[in-house]
């Protein structure tokens, strides 16, 4: 879809019906609850799901993240990935924080209707107040000739940097997954700490980043891409060592804070890099390739290899009434492991920053220095 947008030359379109479709199909998921055959009713919810997930991407990580790109440059990128990387803690700290309370409070289908309304009232919105860029043209390929190139290795020869690139987040996103997603499961049953706690180390280390994710951004149009998303992956890897050194409650929430911190300059940094370097025509087409490499490859990597660490070295408990396995610090060191080499593309990743653009940042530089 976003090499679709890229053909029509048009972006607000997809976000503006990619949104309002988003918000009904995500309304009418726990449809599927309703269904008494069990196989059914999970048929169903898969394809529900399938078909939610489409239109999500074609409005949020096809359409809207081109549209960032296009609206951005290589003097202010830095900071629109930190503003958007700021929407995205905010949502995951609703995630974490609130999610659990609300379905508690107003039941499994209200809270779907709920997210269904939000999501299309603020996409719809948002999506109405966007204008296509002026300069954004179509790229004159039929979907066919798009498709073709889409997966011929001759576009991969011909970006390479941002392939490299994409191979350092696929590495860096599968060490995430290895840990994240049980990382509040490690805190509660494997450290001891009760829920309010765990989830206040986790808190914190969200709430700090919400306030520096866009003096961040600020921080890497100043100094470039390149230093500070290495520099980033190497700290993020140390930082998970915090966690298994001690059940201090401040040692962890220190490594809650450091950990985010880098992860959130890894996020804003490397897509900043990234997009700098997008083919002016093929934005829409390689936000696909994104999604591909940061999010799907890893999460089914990254998540399966965590799972089997804690099924293999954890301990197994019953946690109200269901046999489970409890992640031990292990998932921190291997994560760590898998994170480092992610450096090892992005050395040899280009940052190429036009002429005007290095001269209009040494300027800037110059002014705060006096």
């Amino acid at each position: 879809m976003g090499a679709v947008s890229d053909i029509k030359g048009k972006r607000r379109i997809f976000m503006f019906y990619g949104f309002i479709l988003w918000a009904i199909t995500t309304a009418i998921y726990p449809v599927a609850g309703l269904i008494t055959l069990p196989l059914l009713a999970v048929a169903v919810a898969i394809i529900f799901d399938c078909i939610m997930t489409y239109f999500g991407s074609t409005a949020f990580d096809a359409a809207f993240n081109a549209y960032i790109t296009d609206i951005t440059t290589m003097k202010n990128r830095g900071k629109g990935m930190g503003v958007l990387q700021l929407t995205m803690l905010f949502s995951t700290l609703i995630v974490y924080g609130m999610a659990g309370i609300i379905v508690e409070s107003i039941g499994f289908y209200n809270f779907f209707y709920i997210m269904g309304a939000v999501v299309g009232i603020l996409g719809v919105y948002g999506a109405y107040l966007s204008k296509d860029p002026k300069d954004l043209k179509s790229s004159g390929l039929t979907i066919k000739q798009h498709i073709k190139e889409t997966y011929n290795v001759d576009i991969i020869k011909k970006n390479k940097d941002v392939f490299l690139i994409l191979l350092g987040m696929l590495i860096w996103a599968t060490a995430f997954n290895v840990f994240f997603p049980f990382i509040l499961i490690y805190l509660e049953y494997s450290l001891g700490l009760d829920f309010m706690t765990a989830a206040l180390v986790v808190f914190i280390g969200f709430i700090i980043n919400l306030i520096l994710a866009y003096p961040i951004g600020i921080l890497i149009d100043k100094i470039g891409r390149k230093k500070i998303t290495i520099f980033c992956v190497i700290a993020n890897a140390l930082s998970l060592f915090l966690f298994i050194i001690s059940a201090n409650l401040w040692i962890l929430i220190f490594a809650g804070v450091f950990t985010q911190l880098f992860m959130t300059g890894w996020n804003i940094s490397a897509n900043a890099w990234m997009r700098d370097l997008f083919p002016a025509k093929k934005r829409g087409q390689f936000s696909g390739y994104y999604v591909l490499f940061a999010a799907t490859i890893p999460m089914v990597i990254g998540s399966w290899i965590g799972g089997s660490i804690s099924e293999v070295y954890g301990t197994f408990k019953i946690i109200d009434g269901i046999p489970s396995f409890v992640p031990n610090f292990l998932i921190f060191v291997v994560a760590a492991f898998i994170m480092i080499p992610a450096i090892i593309p992005l050395i040899f990743a280009k940052e190429k920053l036009p002429k005007l653009a290095q001269e209009q940042i040494k300027e800037e530089i110059s002014e705060i220095s006096q």
